[in-house]
């Protein structure tokens, strides 16, 4: 049996959850292991080797964590809620507050939710006439191609909504956010179709690991 001092919960009431590791923190959540494995060991394959940022971070469905031999539907179901907790936590702003008024703020808002999706979303935010955040819509999920985002599709949340203008936005799962020329054709369709409609694309943002391509930083717009 481990001693006192090594068990994550008793951890967690005599230290507090900071100074758990995140072998320790999953194992809590997981509450017990296996027949042929411990909380802890279980929890130690699902985050070895950065594992938590690597695989579980990017997790939206319980199919992908019952893969993992030792979780069952009520083990996955509350690794998954936390994960999806983190995530929206994360990213939380006041939205009456929340405001773009640089590419920064928009990339540090995006960040969270698209840092480590393990398949491309491309989003549209919804800004009133002060740049202030009126709302977010997924447009697409998977491969992007000037088929799939089309600008029907990207304005149509914006007209409903009234934005004054707007801001898209993608992830590159490679973690590499530089822009590919299908990126490239499908900002200046955009764009020209913000111009006709008068609803302006203010950017088009790439999210990659940690870093981000803004389409009007580099003056690509």
């Amino acid at each position: 049996m481990l001693p006192v001092d090594d068990r994550p919960r008793e951890k967690m009431a005599a230290y507090g959850a900071s100074v758990l590791s995140d072998a320790e923190l999953v194992a809590v959540l997981l509450r017990t292991g296996t027949m042929d494995k411990s909380a802890l060991a279980l929890a130690d394959e699902l985050t070895r080797d950065g594992g938590l940022y690597k695989r579980l971070a990017g997790m939206r469905q319980l199919q992908e964590l019952m893969k993992f031999k030792g979780l069952g539907i009520a083990k996955a179901s509350t690794i998954l809620a936390a994960i999806e907790i983190g995530r929206r936590l994360a990213s939380a702003k006041p939205i009456e507050r929340a405001s773009f008024s640089c590419p920064r703020d928009g990339a540090d808002f995006l960040m969270p939710r698209l840092r480590f999706a393990q398949k491309e979303q491309f989003l549209v935010i919804l800004l009133n006439s002060k740049n202030r955040l009126l709302g977010t819509e997924l447009i697409s999920e998977g491969s992007l191609t000037g088929a799939v985002v089309h600008p029907r599709e990207v304005f149509q949340p914006a007209i409903l909504q009234h934005a004054a203008a707007i801001v898209v936005a993608h992830n590159h799962p490679s973690g590499d956010p530089y822009p590919s020329i299908e990126d490239e054709q499908i900002t200046n369709m955009l764009v020209a179709a913000g111009k006709t409609l008068g609803i302006p694309v203010l950017d088009h943002l790439i999210i990659g690991d940690g870093t981000y391509y803004s389409f009007q930083e580099e003056g690509a717009l």
